[in-house]
């Protein structure tokens, strides 16, 4: 049990950080995180014209200190990423998928093994977007600060008040771990957290593939066969360009021009000035690339299978589905997103493959929601 004792040290590790802003100091303090069997992870960057978010800051703990790495400086980054892969000590991160992303990146590494601290908080009945200060509060009743989140990270020297800011978001979370530990382990759920935690990895692991970025745009299931096969060609482009240049997908061409396109299949150059939402700038940058990739996908007679759209019966089944999902949460105490999404319940309703269930239904999932709603569907 945390005592008030272990408590006052994480909250005074906060108000004085150790800022490690060469490669000397990270080299000696990665000699105390090698001595840890755990430390709490977390990372500020920026993320606003750019398709790869900028690295500033990260912070760890053990409870008892509280290290800030600056990653923008020479030599910092290869003793982190040794800290992030070491098997032997486990990374807790809280709702760390856009940290995954931006520590792959910078770092080259993932934090493994990893614990989602929010998840952990979900498994125990908790909404499943809880953030830090609140799950803080829920945990240890101890009010954190949210005021300063819009920072420029980027930005030095970094101000005091963002320091101990950014340092209180991981000096209890250790704390914070213990608790959700010993509840988790009376519940009979640790496996359940152990499961999703390596799927998280396994899936941040995963680049996307380009020729799969359509299925993220909304609006594509209102396209026929054809109009899908023009918007995966288009999505596909964009997101190597947006890669290449390093510039938000929007930037490049926006989700609702894509569609457009698509569905209307312009063909000439002179068709795109009828999208009030394409940027002449990028009218003029990208009008042979787009045209080009359109004409191809019509003169080829690409095609792709339709979305499938739910009617009457579809949509009876979908409820009757929803309401199993309910009534398994409510008997355990959980929010039934936590079980199975809407996502996966459409997957699985339209799915051809007897038996199939999508990747989050397998597992811990399987017993509870997933062989029943197998069963509701035979």
């Amino acid at each position: 049990m945390t005592s008030d004792a272990q408590l006052s040290a994480a909250l005074d590790a906060a108000d004085r950080p150790i800022m490690l802003e060469s490669a000397a100091q990270v080299g000696r303090a990665a000699k105390a995180w090698r001595r840890a069997s755990l430390l709490a992870v977390d990372t500020e960057f920026v993320r606003e014209r750019t398709y790869y978010a900028n690295l500033g800051l990260v912070q760890i703990s053990d409870a008892q200190t509280v290290w800030l790495v600056d990653p923008l400086l020479d030599g910092v980054l290869p003793p982190l990423a040794e800290m992030l892969s070491d098997p032997r000590i486990t990374k807790l991160l809280h709702s760390p998928s856009e940290d995954l992303d931006v520590l792959q990146h910078a770092a080259g590494e993932l934090p493994d093994p990893l614990i989602d601290s929010q998840l952990a908080c979900a498994l125990l009945g908790q909404p499943l977007q809880l953030g830090y200060h609140k799950a803080a509060e829920w945990l240890l009743d101890v009010p954190i600060d949210k005021d300063l989140t819009r920072s420029n990270w980027l930005a030095r020297p970094i101000r005091p008040e963002l320091l101990r800011y950014a340092a209180l978001d991981v000096c209890v979370l250790p704390l914070m771990w213990d608790r959700l530990r010993e509840q988790l382990d009376a519940l009979g759920r640790l496996p359940w957290l152990e499961e999703d935690c390596a799927r998280m990895l396994a899936e941040a692991r995963t680049p996307l593939d380009p020729m799969d970025a359509w299925q993220r745009i909304k609006g594509a299931g209102r396209l026929d066969g054809r109009g899908l096969a023009v918007l995966q060609a288009l999505a596909a482009w964009r997101e190597d360009c947006a890669r290449e240049r390093n510039r938000p997908r929007g930037f490049i061409v926006p989700d609702p021009v894509l569609v457009a396109i698509a569905r209307e299949g312009m063909r000439e150059p002179a068709d795109l000035e009828r999208l009030d939402d394409l940027h002449p700038r990028a009218r003029q940058r990208y009008a042979k690339p787009i045209i080009d990739r359109v004409n191809r996908c019509h003169d080829e007679g690409r095609t792709l299978p339709e979305v499938p759209q739910a009617g009457p019966k579809e949509r009876a089944t979908l409820k009757a589905m929803r309401a199993l999902v309910a009534n398994a949460a409510e008997a355990l105490g959980l929010e039934p997103t936590v079980l199975a999404t809407k996502r996966d319940m459409e997957a699985l309703l339209f799915s051809t493959k007897a038996g199939w269930l999508p990747p989050r239904l397998q597992g811990w999932r399987r017993e509870i929601v997933g062989e029943p709603l197998l069963d509701l569907l035979a």
